[in-house]
């Protein structure tokens, strides 16, 4: 069977976010982060210097502060995507 899926995410690249919201970009990399570790924990994985799917061992289940950079940007770029997108379809984020 042939997989003949092509993702086609919104186009957000004509939104700039506002230099206050950074702040907020890395709370929700940090909770992306812990997120993504709380469900492979839940799956059973655990911390192992290398990644091992056979044994379910993960380096990056460490807390989000002890990452590696590159793995933060991973985390901020979904903040990010996901912060752009609401902003494309209308909304308006504000802070109380």
């Amino acid at each position: 069977m042939e997989n003949k899926y092509v993702p086609q995410p919104m186009d957000t690249s004509d939104v700039r976010l506002p230099e206050e919201l950074m702040p907020l970009i890395e709370q929700m990399a940090k909770n992306v982060h812990e997120v993504w570790a709380q469900s492979r924990m839940d799956q059973g994985w655990t911390y192992g210097e290398e990644r091992n799917d056979a044994l379910k061992h993960h380096p990056c289940l460490i807390p989000y502060e002890e990452l590696p950079e590159v793995e933060k940007a991973y985390d901020r770029d979904t903040a990010v995507g996901t912060l752009k997108l609401i902003s494309k379809l209308g909304f308006k984020i504000t802070k109380e």
